[in-house]
């Protein structure tokens, strides 16, 4: 369900930008371009124990919760 997805917009609204975004995909083995068009989980992003990844994932989460 796409309340459950942490989109481009939460990490845009972290102010992080697309180069560096999609370095870190990159390091991670995560798909950036899906991340853009679809979004992820919030287990997918945890899953790298990334300190920025996870302020997505708590923006999303309290956005949901609102």
């Amino acid at each position: 369900m796409d309340d459950k997805i942490c989109k481009v917009r939460h990490a845009k609204a972290l102010d992080y930008c697309a180069k560096g975004m999609r370095i870190f995909f990159k390091q991670h083995g995560l798909d950036y371009v899906k991340f853009v068009r679809e979004g992820l989980t919030p287990d997918e992003l945890r899953s790298t124990g990334d300190a920025m990844a996870l302020k997505v994932v708590e923006l999303a989460e309290t956005e949901r919760n609102t």
